[in-house]
C-alpha cells in the first residue's frame, strides 16, 4: 500500500490521539510564535463542508479583556451548577477552565452564514460541524507539541459575542486555554474525578440500524 505511512508514522498519529487531554491545569511560560502559528495553520487545514472555512479565531492578548472572559465563565459556572440539582456541590469542586492560567487564550466563533448550500440543504449544522474539526486539529497539533489544551464551554454566547464585537450572525462557540502543563492527566480528567465514566467503543458501535438497546 504505498500511501500508507511508516509503523513508526501510525503509532505517533494513533498516539497523539489517545493521549490528547481536556486541560485544565497550566503552568510554564509562553508559546514560541512559531509553535503557536503551526497549531493554527493545522486547524485551518481542517475539513470544511463547501469549503466554507466558517472558523474564525480571536486570540485574547489583552490582560484585562481575559480577566472579563473570566468572569462570564464564572458566572455560568454557577448558573449551571443551580440547574445541577444534588450535584451541585460536586460539580463545583471540579475544576473547568484555566482561563486565568493558560498561555494564550483562543475564542474559536462560527461565522455569520455565508450562504453555502454545498453539503448543508438538509444539515445546515454542517458549518458548526466544520469548526469543531479545526478545534479538534489544533487539539491535536498542541498535543504533539507537548501543549495542554482545554475547550471551555461555559458561557453566555450573546454575552461573550458582544465583548468580542462579534457581528450578527457569528456565534463563539469555544473559549480554548492553551499552554504547557506539567503533566498530562492518565485519563480524562471527568472519569479521573469521579463525575462520569467513559463508554467503550463496544457499547456506541452499531450495526445496520440503531440498538436500542444501548438507547
Amino acid at each position: 500500500m504505498t500511501h500508507r505511512y511508516s509503523d513508526s508514522e501510525r503509532a505517533a498519529i494513533y498516539r497523539v490521539i489517545a493521549e490528547r487531554r481536556d486541560m485544565r491545569h497550566f503552568c510554564g511560560s509562553d508559546i514560541p510564535a512559531a509553535t503557536l502559528q503551526r497549531i493554527l495553520q493545522a486547524a485551518h487545514q481542517a475539513p470544511s463542508v463547501g469549503l466554507m472555512q466558517p472558523w474564525r479565531f480571536i486570540r485574547i492578548s489583552d490582560g484585562a479583556l481575559r480577566e472579563r472572559i473570566y468572569q462570564l465563565v464564572a458566572a455560568e459556572r454557577h448558573l449551571t451548577a443551580q440547574e445541577m440539582g444534588e450535584r451541585d456541590a460536586e460539580f463545583l469542586r471540579l475544576k473547568v477552565e484555566g482561563v486565568r492560567d493558560c498561555a494564550e487564550l483562543l475564542v474559536a466563533v462560527l461565522a455569520p452564514d455565508d450562504g453555502t448550500l454545498f453539503g448543508r440543504r438538509t444539515l445546515p449544522e454542517m458549518d458548526l460541524a466544520s469548526v469543531a474539526c479545526a478545534i479538534q486539529n489544533l487539539w491535536l497539533a498542541a498535543r504533539a507539541e507537548g501543549l495542554g489544551m482545554g475547550w471551555v464551554s461555559l458561557f453566555e454566547p450573546l454575552a461573550l459575542a458582544r465583548l468580542l464585537n462579534v457581528p450578527a450572525g457569528g456565534k463563539p462557540i469555544a473559549i480554548l486555554c492553551l499552554g504547557q502543563v506539567e503533566a498530562f492527566y492518565t485519563a480524562p480528567m471527568l472519569q479521573l474525578q469521579g463525575w462520569r465514566d467513559a463508554q467503550p467503543l463496544a457499547n456506541l458501535l452499531f450495526e445496520n440500524q440503531w440498538d436500542e438497546r444501548a438507547a
